[in-house]
């Protein structure tokens, strides 16, 4: 069996991913309130901006780990196709669990729909990236930790969106965003602690790509779409905002004209 390590830059990997599904989770939350207090197209752009955020913010919370990943005796290479597979799944099935919320009249079946639509692609987009994974040997799972895994990743999806139905405070959705970061990252690494891997030593190329080659410059990119996304999401009215804008504006006593 090879030697894994999950923090081959110490520190480094694991709280900078933490901090990337926080920022996911946080957005997401924030984009699904503003959805509930809009309609029509504004309600379904909120919610498009809410899944691509908090899809994001898992996929790159994932590889940013990924890239503190290593098995002594063998390199790791990345499957390209698999790990592009990997975001698109963890946008659409995400997206799928917000709009279900988003749009659902009964408000405890579709937080239930999205709960579990939500976890499960979260799981489905882990689960993907690691069978991207290209090694010397051959990789295998207990069975018992990734079900655990798949059970945290649906309590966590779940427990964001009740708290994107009840909660409305900023500083409420930012502790909601510290839990559910820490609840991604727990399913991560008891994904992560199910791997076992039986190293095979050789001499031939490994397919695919390195983590540097591919996955960082993508992750890099995708965590600066995360800011971006933040400082537009923070800059940007609520809806009772505008309404208090409107209401000041037509109690404020209109300007008489000079002769």
């Amino acid at each position: 069996m090879g030697h894994l390590d999950h923090a081959t830059f110490g520190w480094l990997t694991p709280v900078l991913s933490y901090a990337m599904a926080v920022i996911g989770a946080a957005l997401a939350l924030r984009c699904t309130v503003r959805a509930l207090d809009a309609s029509g197209r504004s309600r379904r752009n909120w919610l498009i901006t809410g899944a691509s955020a908090i899809g994001t913010g898992i996929w790159t919370m994932h590889f940013v780990a990924m890239l503190g990943f290593g098995v002594t005796g063998t390199e790791i290479h990345y499957n390209v196709p698999l790990t592009v597979l990997s975001l698109l799944v963890a946008m659409l099935v995400v997206g799928a669990g917000v709009f279900a919320v988003g749009y659902g009249r009964d408000r405890g079946r579709a937080l239930l729909l999205g709960g579990l639509t939500t976890g499960l692609g979260v799981a489905s987009m882990h689960y993907l990236g690691m069978a991207a994974l290209r090694l010397h040997g051959s990789v295998s799972y207990d069975p018992a930790l990734v079900a655990l895994s798949v059970v945290i990743a649906i309590v966590a999806a779940t427990a964001a969106l009740w708290a994107a139905l009840n909660i409305k405070s900023p500083v409420a959705v930012a502790v909601a965003s510290l839990v559910m970061g820490a609840a991604v990252s727990s399913m991560h690494y008891t994904g992560m602690a199910a791997v076992s891997v039986r190293v095979s030593p050789s001499g031939q190329d490994l397919p695919g790509a390195t983590a540097m080659q591919f996955v960082f410059p993508l992750a890099v990119g995708l965590g600066s779409y995360l800011f971006l996304t933040a400082a537009f999401v923070a800059l940007s009215p609520t809806a009772r905002e505008r309404a208090a804008y409107v209401n000041a504006s037509a109690e404020r006593p209109a300007e008489t004209a000079v002769p």
